[in-house]
């Protein structure tokens, strides 16, 4: 009986140029994780501002969030006619210094952000898509609850990811009677 000959085939060592390619192809996709995850905290930090809009808010970190030639408009028929179009970031800084006061439009306001996608398209442009739902209770007492579909452009400007193009369409909107914060005590089990 022969015993059966194993062979081994010796791993071929990667050229110069294969690990090249494979460093730049990580330098990439690295640098696109890096890009989505700027473009992520933008967004995120546009609704935290945008939550507490009033006399203490900084509308220059407000501003800052945003390209210098940035456009903000409202889509469909509810919020183009709502909100508008406004173009350039002074413009937009204005636009949204208006629920400041002297009154501040809300006495309550959060936005909550789902089925998000974010995509770098190059080192310099980005793409990103949410829904948004939006509660808010109105000085004059009412609250809504809204939904819209976010889309916004991001483009990596002097130093830094920013907003070149945001878009809001409502999707539903609802009134009602009662703010949404009351001033009920939280219910909590009772010992045993």
């Amino acid at each position: 009986m022969s015993a059966a000959r194993v062979t081994r085939s010796r791993l071929r060592e990667p050229t110069v140029q294969e690990l090249a390619t494979k460093l730049a192809t990580l330098e990439r996709r690295v640098a696109q994780h890096e890009a989505e995850s700027a473009c992520r905290w933008v967004m995120a930090e546009y609704m935290r501002l945008c939550d507490q809009l009033d006399a203490s808010t900084p509308m220059d970190e407000l501003g800052a969030l945003f390209t210098a030639d940035a456009l903000w408009e409202g889509r469909g028929g509810k919020y183009s006619a709502a909100f508008g179009r406004h173009e350039g970031r002074q413009a937009i800084v204005d636009f949204l210094d208006g629920y400041r006061g002297p009154t501040p439009h809300f006495a309550l306001n959060v936005h909550y952000l789902t089925s998000e996608t974010i995509h770098a398209d190059s080192a310099q442009l980005a793409h990103g898509s949410w829904v948004m739902l939006q509660a808010s209770t109105l000085t004059s007492g009412e609250s809504t609850l809204r939904s819209a579909r976010i889309e916004a452009e991001f483009r990596f400007d002097l130093g830094r990811w920013r907003i070149a193009h945001f878009t809001t369409t409502n999707l539903f909107s609802q009134a009602c009677a009662h703010p949404w914060d009351d001033a009920a005590v939280v219910p909590e089990p009772r010992p045993r």
